[in-house]
């Protein structure tokens, strides 16, 4: 498959200050260093526990915050070597599904003035034409062209997130980096909402990297998935190849969180001890070692790299050794 995105030893550290002259005394590791490619047309899905870093890789992709280390290649060009005021091309091929669909819509621009906007600011429709090439989107994502006069307050969560979608569609993208996009809304409503991005995608051939943190929405839409911990990719594999044979105590816990609908069927829940460490202050080794059952006296002194297992199957664990 043809990559369309590579992320290369990418880091972002956020410092810690204190006092009046806000001196940095410390920083926060909410990236450190990780590798991930997409393909085209494909869907690579990224989950953690809350805090570990996702969103953050998100925003580094798009650029919303500035990278301290490593490569973003989009299509084959490096995007942190562009310069800020060149930045609006790039965007135009890389657009943003937000958590809260209510928080990424201006309360004051209607339906219509929210979609047509980021068309005219990249000039890629004449105003005039606007108005249909609206109505053409909203039909895309199931709702009624009628509803452009309406504003965000008057719709549900759900059709809040597909005018969002209908926006983001709007500058044909690439890839669309969705961020929890389905956690805000009921269940029935996020597997409309993730139906609707399924079928875009065998229609447009978009890219997604859809974040999230629970593990059955990412097994209904991802081709790959990739498990993060405290800023750390512990295990990448096909979506069929996580669900069915993960090797990481981690991603193991997480597996075991998913509730079974089989009231008969064996399940047995992994029950994480401890408390997710400081992370101002993350530990020597492991970063899992402190929750870990399965700790050896290697895993508390040194950090396990990202190896190869199976074709396709990368694990950061001291087990495999």
């Amino acid at each position: 498959m043809e990559k369309l995105l590579e992320v290369k030893n990418l880091k972002k550290y956020f410092n810690v200050t204190k006092g009046l002259f806000k001196r940095s005394v410390s920083h926060v590791k909410a990236v450190d260093g990780i590798d991930f490619a997409i393909g085209k047309g494909e869907t690579f899905g990224l989950v953690g526990e809350s805090g570990c870093g996702k969103t953050t890789v998100g925003k580094l992709i798009l650029r919303l915050v500035s990278a301290d280390d490593g490569e973003i290649l989009f299509k084959g060009q490096d995007i942190l070597s562009i310069p800020r005021q060149e930045m609006l091309g790039y965007r135009k091929h890389i657009q943003m599904v937000f958590q809260d669909p209510y928080g990424s819509l201006n309360p004051r621009m209607t339906v219509e003035e929210l979609i047509r906007e980021p068309m005219l600011k990249h000039k890629t429709i004449a105003r005039q034409d606007a108005r249909s090439r609206v109505a053409e989107l909203l039909g895309m994502v199931g709702m009624n062209p009628g509803d452009m006069r309406k504003y965000p307050h008057e719709f549900s969560g759900g059709q809040r997130q597909r005018i969002v979608v209908a926006r983001t569609l709007s500058l044909n993208p690439s890839l669309i980096v969705c961020d929890e996009p389905v956690s805000a809304l009921d269940v029935s409503v996020q597997a409309q909402v993730l139906n609707l991005l399924d079928d875009l995608q065998n229609q447009f051939n978009i890219s997604y990297l859809f974040i999230a943190h629970g593990m059955p929405v990412v097994k209904h839409i991802s081709d790959r998935v990739g498990v993060m911990y405290m800023g750390k990719l512990v295990e990448v594999a096909d979506a069929d190849e996580i669900f069915k044979n993960c090797v990481h105590p981690y991603t193991k816990a997480l597996m075991s969180a998913v509730p079974i609908p089989d009231p008969d069927a064996g399940h047995k829940r992994v029950i994480l001890e401890g408390e997710v460490p400081n992370p101002i202050n993350i530990p020597d080794g492991c970063r899992f070692h402190l929750r870990c059952s399965y700790c050896m006296e290697r895993c508390k002194k040194e950090e396990p790299a990202l190896k190869k297992v199976s074709p396709g199957h990368l694990l950061a664990c001291h087990l495999i050794d």
